[in-house]
């Protein structure tokens, strides 16, 4: 027992000497002699009068040495010279108090006026109070309170300030201006203020010759239209160019723009955006992501690449489309028959939940409310796939009415796990909705389909129906298929256990379950089809030339119809196709 309370107070006085060693250390830094701080440079040059109308001594009120001045005062010390209504001059300390009309003049670009200053010729340093202008250079700076190192060659005010220069205004509760670099330093509730534009801030440097103003805390600009949220950032005053830094924002009206940085150009119209963009048309309810964006408010021109992705957010389910390029362009942008056009190129992918598609570009018009997929697009909504050469798709309010299939069209349905499939192949292809819901569809020209009817009973297959025909009609209700229209056909019905092998299948049938979009992140990874599935290499319709330069107004959904795509050497045009009465009637 002896010996553990030894071990404890053996331990314990261990721990007191550590403390007691550390506590000399701290005591021995604190008074280890400190480095002085560099000395202010003094002048020797003497403060000299060179006139007063009148002047006398008040050795007993302001001192032995202090001359009292009035009437026309004028000092002179290092180039400089001082006026005022009257003085007291410490000839002894080399310095003075002036009063009444105090105008300090610098060579001939600097003059410093004020109702009251004290100047201290040793340290050439001014302070000069109320109703204080400081002009250099074409530039006024207005206050109550300045203070002017003329050794330094800067002035600063601590009880609010005005700088004026030819088109701009910048107020601060803090701030300095340097002479020498014609710079101002401003703090606290700043403001930059020109024609049809606000800045404000609470940090802010401001570059008088070049008019540049950088931008370093948190900020808020106001031009026209425009509002502008950053942290750091440059806006020249002379171009109304803006760059701009630290995770920013543009909005104009309803839209905006976010990005890591950006770019404005005022005059032009034209900004930029780099590394996680945000695109945000509130009016539409869309927005686009990329890395890489342009914009033109002027034209209404925009492109987006890098990542680029358009959300639609309109509708109940929102829509996710990537493309390597995204390309905006307005028409009679300045006139009530506005219209806009949206170009996706290359490796189109969309998805929705109920909708997912792909194709090599696409074009949305919202003259005719036509979105149109080029060069062999697919589309896949629940169990069901659609393809052909293209497909324009109609809409109304952002949703579809009426879609198109142009050339080499194919419809699959699967319809369970057995590789079944019900089948629909022709030159075209037309499907007709009512509230978003497919209730009627049409092939025409050389139309080929297998279905596989089912028993009402115990809903097992009755065969495999293979049917040749000019045209089929079909009508949905609720998804479902309520009954077929066709002219003259050739139908054969096959026991389900007499299938001919190889007739399961319609020439050219590919099922691209592994192409499609999965989710809204896999839009990102292009995947082709596999050697053999493509469709035949055939003259086709091409996408609009996707560039922003002299683009041209493309033609509109009516106009493609009546300029048919050629197919085979004896195709025939939509326009001129055999249609009936009752076809006519089933027109939307």
């Amino acid at each position: 027992m002896k010996d553990r309370k030894q071990a404890y107070f053996s331990g314990h006085r261990v721990i007191l000497l550590v403390a007691l060693c550390l506590l000399a250390l701290t005591l021995a830094a604190n008074q280890a002699p400190r480095k002085k701080r560099q000395a202010r440079k003094k002048t020797d040059e003497r403060v000299y009068l060179e006139h007063a109308d009148q002047l006398s001594y008040d050795q007993y009120g302001l001192g032995p040495d202090a001359q009292k001045l009035k009437g026309k005062v004028r000092f002179r010390h290092k180039g400089a010279t001082l006026t005022c209504d009257s003085a007291y001059f410490y000839e002894q300390t080399n310095s003075f108090e002036a009063f009444g009309h105090v105008k300090l003049r610098q060579a001939d670009t600097l003059t410093l006026d004020g109702e009251y200053a004290f100047y201290d010729g040793s340290d050439q340093f001014a302070r000069v109070r109320r109703n204080v202008i400081l002009t250099h250079r074409g530039t006024k700076l207005y206050t109550d309170s300045l203070d002017y190192d003329r050794l330094y060659n800067f002035g600063y005010f601590f009880e609010g300030g005005k700088m004026v220069d030819k088109d701009n205004t910048l107020t601060s509760d803090w701030g300095e201006y340097h002479t020498d670099t014609r710079e101002a330093i401003f703090n606290f509730d700043v403001r930059l203020k020109k024609k049809d534009f606000l800045l404000t801030t609470d940090t802010l440097h401001y570059d008088t010759r070049t008019k540049l103003a950088h931008i370093v805390g948190p900020s808020v600009i106001t031009s026209k239209e425009s509002v502008i949220n950053t942290s750091q950032g440059f806006y020249d005053t002379n171009t109304g160019k803006t760059e701009l830094y630290g995770r920013s924002t543009l909005v104009d009206n309803q839209k905006e723009l976010t990005g890591d940085s950006l770019f404005y150009n005022e005059q032009t119209g034209e900004s930029e955006g780099f590394q996680n963009v945000v695109y945000v048309d509130k009016e539409n309810k869309n927005k686009m992501l990329c890395n890489r964006f342009w914009y033109n408010e002027k034209t209404g021109t925009a492109w987006a690449t890098d990542s680029a992705v358009l959300i639609d957010y309109s509708q109940k389910d929102t829509l996710y489309m990537h493309a390597d390029s995204l390309k905006l362009f307005t028409f009679n942008i300045e006139t009530d028959s506005v219209y806009r056009m949206i170009h996706a190129f290359d490796h189109v992918r969309a998805y929705r939940i109920d909708m997912q598609a792909v194709c090599d570009s696409l074009v949305y018009n919202t003259l005719d409310s036509t979105m149109t997929m080029y060069h062999d697009p697919i589309t896949w909504n629940e169990n069901r796939q659609l393809l052909g050469e293209k497909i324009v798709a109609y809409m109304r309010d952002s949703t579809i009415e009426h879609a198109h299939v142009v050339g080499q069209a194919f419809s699959i349905e699967k319809i369970d796990d057995k590789d079944h499939y019900n089948q629909v192949s022709s030159k075209e292809m037309l499907a007709f909705f009512i509230g978003g819901e497919i209730h009627e569809t049409q092939a025409k020209d050389n139309v080929e389909a297998i279905f596989y009817p089912v028993d009402e009973k115990d809903s097992s297959y009755i065969g495999m129906n293979y049917t040749e025909t000019s045209e089929m009609r079909m009508f949905l209700k609720e998804r479902k298929l309520q009954r077929i229209w066709m002219p003259k056909a050739t139908n054969t019905m096959y026991p389900m256990t007499q299938i001919p092998l190889g007739k399961s299948k319609l020439r050219g049938f590919a099922w691209f379950d592994y192409i499609r979009p999965l989710n809204k992140d896999d839009i990102f990874e292009w995947r082709g089809k596999k050697a053999g599935t493509e469709l035949l290499a055939i003259k086709r319709h091409s996408a609009p030339l996707q560039t922003l330069g002299g683009a041209k107004e493309p033609p509109t959904a009516e106009e493609e119809k009546d300029d048919a795509v050629e197919t085979t050497g004896n195709a025939e045009s939509v326009e001129n196709a055999e249609t009936t009465e009752s076809d006519k009637q089933q027109e939307p």
